[in-house]
């Protein structure tokens, strides 16, 4: 059997249905980690979906229980020779509320349901619909190889990726020997587009920055005290715009990044953001300065303001409010000073006349990815050529967060992203879908890099 065999095998799982009649049974499970009445469905997609299939593949499992109670994990291990080099991947169940009755033409969120190229359903895009593609293509390779697939296999799948992966540190710091591996490999994300297959390395980390102002108990009438009473709105609203501008770019130092490397710029070179018809355009003069849209969501920080309260905004008072609040995330890349971030705020608002706002934070997300000259790098870039005709977008991270960090600091891997979604597929919204040409495409991306790895004949070639 050849590489080509391989990929036909994987087609044929798309062609005949049997791969979108295993999504369909999987999207069944209303695995929805942010519920505290779905643990036997968190549970039991990973008992009765995921180990059957693992265990076909020839794999050994073990469910390990969750040390904070949200939600258990699944460890997969396929072993063939020590000599061969190993993978690890990993893919998360758990998916956001299903949303009920907002889907478009009462659709079932827990159901797939093919609508032109688009497969509905919750959970078809992030993640079920990529771990699921990247089983069918090891079963793809293992029937091509007669029952084997010429390395070593390693795969962990959480339950609470959706909650901020509480457990994921602490059962891969307890399972580290269970987990040492060559090369991470795994699916999640969109792609660049849906046009363009796409590796990225790992992910921008995100921190949420509460600034809070309470001046007095209370609201008082705008008529006897306007002009007298210092208005905590207004006073937050300036803070905020001399931490960023009215044209989104960030004016506090110590929130930016160190300057981009002309490794990454090179790499960035080539990758456009081009959103599509049904995604919105990107803003004329928003963002740093001197930077490609490319280069500023992915190699660089932004500073957000995702809500601002005071007063009742849908019964407003003539009232001058006693408090304020206001929520921003800085979104960040590998060498921002992240520690730092409050301490600077906090400093810097109280020099430029704001020390009654306190600064605080909250939803932590760290930033890390892979040196783009690693040569697991440069291999996979390779295999999806190979498969695709085409080099793939080569992201030095995406511009959301995942748990990558866990992978890179605490496994110690150098870590492989192959994302099989696209910017506009809906997730954690009604009318989550994943689009058919995309499924197909990524099912031979997948096999070609499986078929790949096991051409690498030992860890030291």
């Amino acid at each position: 059997m050849t590489r080509t065999d391989a990929i036909a095998r994987v087609n044929a799982q798309f062609t005949s249905g049997d791969f979108l009649a295993t999504l369909d049974r999987m999207v069944g499970y209303k695995t929805e980690s942010q519920s505290d009445k779905r643990a036997d469905d968190l549970r039991a997609y990973l008992e009765q979906e995921l180990t059957p299939a693992f265990t076909a593949l020839g794999f050994t499992t073990k469910l390990v229980r969750s040390p904070s109670g949200k939600g258990p994990c699944l460890l997969a291990d396929y072993r063939e020779s020590a000599d061969l080099p190993t993978v690890l991947m990993y893919g998360h169940g758990d998916v956001v509320p299903g949303m009920e009755g907002e889907w478009r033409d009462g659709l079932d969120p827990w159901r797939c349901t093919t609508v032109g190229e688009r497969v509905y359903g919750r959970g078809t895009a992030d993640n079920k619909g990529q771990h699921a593609i990247n089983i069918a293509a090891l079963r793809a390779v293992h029937e091509a190889r007669g029952g084997k697939l010429g390395f070593n296999a390693k795969f962990i799948i959480e339950m609470g990726e959706e909650i901020g992966s509480p457990d994921l540190p602490k059962v891969c710091e307890a399972h580290r020997d269970a987990l040492k591996a060559d090369l991470f490999l795994a699916s999640d994300g969109p792609r660049l587009s849906a046009e363009r297959p796409t590796i990225f390395l790992g992910c921008r980390g995100g921190r949420r920055i509460h600034l809070d102002i309470e001046l007095r108990e209370g609201a008082h009438h705008s008529g006897n005290w306007g002009g007298l009473l210092a208005n905590p709105a207004t006073i937050l609203a300036s803070a905020i715009a001399t931490l960023v501008d009215k044209n989104g770019r960030i004016l506090l130092d110590a929130l930016k990044p160190p300057r981009i490397t002309n490794q990454i710029r090179a790499a960035l070179a080539d990758v456009v953001v081009e959103p599509t018809a049904d995604e919105p355009a990107i803003s004329d003069n928003w963002g740093e300065d001197g930077l490609s849209p490319a280069e500023r969501l992915y190699a660089w920080n932004t500073l957000e303001v995702l809500a601002i309260n005071a007063g009742n905004i849908n019964n407003p008072a003539n009232a001058i409010p006693g408090k304020a609040n206001a929520v921003l995330q800085l979104r960040f890349v590998v060498g921002t000073d992240i520690e730092n971030v409050v301490p600077a705020i906090q400093k810097h608002l109280a020099e430029n006349g704001f020390a009654d706002i306190k600064v605080s934070q909250s939803q932590y997300f760290s930033a890390s990815r892979t040196d783009i000259d690693n040569p697991w790098v440069g291999w996979a870039v390779e295999s999806v050529r190979k498969t695709t005709g085409s080099a793939p977008a080569l992201l030095p991270n995406f511009g959301g967060s995942l748990p990558n960090d866990v992978f890179t600091d605490i496994l110690g891997l150098p870590t492989v992203w192959v994302p099989h979604s696209y910017p506009g597929c809906s997730q954690h919204a009604p009318d989550e879908h994943i689009l058919l040409p995309v499924t197909e495409e990524a099912l031979n991306i997948m096999a070609g890099l499986f078929w790949d790895l096991g051409e690498v004949k030992s860890r030291a070639s």
